[in-house]
């Protein structure tokens, strides 16, 4: 068996490890070697006019939400919807016990027909009672003129006195006749007036009972969502206790609070974009519809309602920012690109006289897509490095070329 000697095996591996990196060979991206400059691209930083805007946040809300109650007591039957379910306009949503209602629908229903059947009777006695009347004035007509002719026959003294005395009598008792036939329709004409208004009360007592018996089923004012059910079969309905909450959810608005001092900056009808956090903050842009005319004593701000577009993902509750424009204002800023971020410190590169990179941490402000707000760290020209920071560490030198 050979032995090979130390040196011979040392001089094999160096030549297998050179042979290897003969064969990978170099690419365009790969680092470059120390002591090479990195090939950078330079912004010099300068003021210049940014838009100066307020932010304010607050809670989309829709703008139409309606707490069903119950209007009447009574034990609940049915609960038909849970959270979350979509609802028509008019759908039945929650049935209360209908047994009492209905008892007194007949029950309403049944004086009412009394009342009509009371009314008939009436009618047909004044029918009655004006034939009779009719009659009566008849009769009076032949008495008076019967009493009249005896009256010229004892002025010829063609028949005695007993006999005219006899005719006035006859007279008279026919026209107490009329008279009474006139008071009895008068009386009789009194009790219709009676009987119509007891039928008028029916009427009322059957429509009172019919609007109760729809209280016993609560429906849906319009098309939305439930937002909270607050009720359970078995459970006991009062009077203007919660039952259900609904959303309009075609329609959503951001309340959003801001300050006393940045009230002037908000008008309705101005166009403000909001930002939605749990949308991977999705702008959208919304219109002012409304703005409160008072403020919070405690945290010294109003509420401005923002009337948000039909958006997917929108529902109540969730955070928002409304970003409204106050003017311009001149600032140091720096693109997105130049940041170089570990952990909770951002930092720039800035290529010092000598051509090396220098590392700075600063403090950002407010930012916009493509650009933030520098407030230290940096001063107006100042080269710093915004392509191939990525590829730097302090004190490194670098070839630049300007943007």
């Amino acid at each position: 068996m050979n032995s090979m000697k130390p040196g011979v095996v040392l001089a094999a591996a160096i030549a297998i490890a050179l042979s290897v990196t003969a064969c990978t060979g170099t690419d365009e991206h790969q680092a470059p070697a120390a002591g090479e400059a990195v090939r950078v691209t330079t912004e010099v930083v300068s003021a210049s006019s940014v838009a100066d805007r307020y932010e304010a946040v607050g809670t989309v809300n829709p703008k139409v939400t309606s707490v069903l109650a119950s209007e009447t007591m009574g034990q609940v039957t049915a609960v038909h919807v849970r959270e979350g379910d979509r609802v028509r306009a008019g759908q039945v949503l929650v049935e209360i016990d209908a047994r009492a209602a209905t008892a007194q629908v007949s029950k309403a229903g049944a004086g009412r027909r009394e009342a009509e059947q009371s009314l008939e009777e009436v009618d047909r006695s004044i029918a009655a009672a004006e034939q009779s009347l009719t009659a009566a004035e008849a009769q009076a007509n032949l008495a008076r003129v019967t009493r009249d002719r005896y009256a010229k026959l004892l002025e010829r003294r063609s028949v005695s006195r007993q006999e005219f005395d006899e005719m006035e009598a006859r007279h008279r008792v026919a026209a107490a006749q009329v008279e009474s036939a006139k008071s009895s329709i008068a009386a009789m004409r009194s009790r219709r007036r009676a009987v119509e208004a007891r039928m008028d009360q029916a009427g009322a007592d059957v429509q009172s009972a019919a609007i109760a018996l729809t209280h016993q089923r609560v429906t849906a004012p319009f098309a939305g969502i439930v937002t909270k059910k607050s009720v359970e079969k078995g459970a006991m309905a009062t009077p203007g206790t919660p039952l259900l909450t609904i959303d309009d959810d075609r329609a959503y608005r951001l309340e959003a609070s801001v300050e006393e001092a940045f009230a002037g900056l908000v008008n309705v009808g101005d166009a403000v974009p909001v930002f939605i956090a749990s949308l991977g903050d999705l702008r959208i842009e919304g219109r002012v519809g409304e703005i409160s005319p008072a403020s919070d004593p405690a945290s010294r701000s109003l509420i401005v309602k923002i009337d948000l577009p039909a958006t997917p993902g929108l529902r109540t509750g969730i955070f928002g920012r409304a970003d409204f424009l106050r003017g311009e204002r001149s600032a140091l800023t720096v693109p997105r690109s130049a940041l170089v971020e570990r952990g909770q410190i951002v930092s720039v590169y800035v290529v010092d006289g000598e051509g090396k990179a220098r590392l700075r941490v600063i403090t950002t402000g407010k930012s916009t897509a493509d650009r933030v707000d520098v407030l230290s760290g940096v001063a107006e020209g100042d080269r710093v490095v915004v392509v191939g920071a990525d590829q730097l560490t302090d004190g490194r030198t670098v070839s630049e070329t300007p943007r």
